[in-house]
């Protein structure tokens, strides 16, 4: 299986992990600058986007493996949200080729526990439960809790809903094994094999993942920092681009 890889640009490999049921191109807004500085890998998951699915079950495990067969030998991987999940999978998986990672409102656990902020179980069971019935209805209302908090969030929703479809049509099979992994996956115990610099950047208004995961996550690893983003929601990157843009390259760079 080939997944699809998007490369332009110039400098250091720079892979790119989009969220649950879009594509490389919700880093649009970013991409010119970026690519300005370093060489871009923006993939379409499995089932997302311009790539095939996966004929394996849909786990964390092979969606990883996945990218891994296409991606370059050696980069920083940065993924938002579920995407993020990805590129700490691979990351335990093959050290050797993730010289850096950065996670973007991004958690080793998305559900809520007794010690651990998240997401409740029902609201998951929710989103699966209505998938079944309308899954263009529940993309959109998924990405309308992403831009909610934001205090740029009617520019936020109209940049995410304008480009959902832009790429084609999520799998409804890869919509289910993503909210499967968000569900099931839980990595804080891995995480601390990740001995690479990793940087987890997380919005203050973020009303998915709450803002204090992002700390919680560095804490378990030996070269990690957290940076939190006063005004943003989950999509920090579109919400506040040109900040997001100086977290990155400060911490690429340094």
């Amino acid at each position: 299986m080939s997944v699809y890889i998007d490369t332009l640009g110039n400098g250091p490999n720079l892979v790119m992990l989009h969220g649950w049921g879009l594509h490389g191109g919700i880093w649009d807004g970013m991409r010119e600058r970026l690519s300005q500085h370093y060489t871009l890998h923006l993939v379409d998951l499995p089932g997302h986007g311009r790539s095939p699915n996966i004929t394996q079950a849909y786990n964390l495990l092979n969606v990883a493996e996945a990218v891994l067969e296409q991606a370059p030998q050696q980069a920083v991987w940065m993924g938002w949200s579920l995407g993020g999940r990805v590129a700490m999978q691979s990351a335990i998986l093959a050290p050797e080729r993730v010289s850096k990672l950065i996670s973007v409102a991004a958690s080793p656990r998305f559900l809520k526990d007794e010690d651990w902020p998240g997401v409740e179980l029902s609201v998951l069971q929710g989103f699966a439960d209505s998938l079944e019935q309308d899954y263009k209805a529940t993309l959109l209302r998924f990405l309308a809790i992403q831009a909610h908090g934001s205090e740029r969030a009617k520019d936020e929703i109209r940049i995410l809903r304008q480009g959902l479809f832009a790429h084609g049509e999520p799998q409804l099979a890869a919509l289910r094994g993503g909210l499967g992994i968000l569900q099931a996956c839980d990595l804080r115990q891995e995480i601390s094999a990740i001995k690479v610099p990793s940087l987890f950047l997380a919005g203050r208004r973020d009303a998915l993942m709450p803002y204090r995961v992002a700390q919680l996550s560095a804490n378990m690893m030996s070269q990690a920092r957290a940076v939190v983003m006063d005004g943003a929601g989950h999509a920090p990157f579109i919400s506040h681009p040109y900040e997001v843009l100086h977290e990155i390259r400060q911490f690429i760079d340094e």
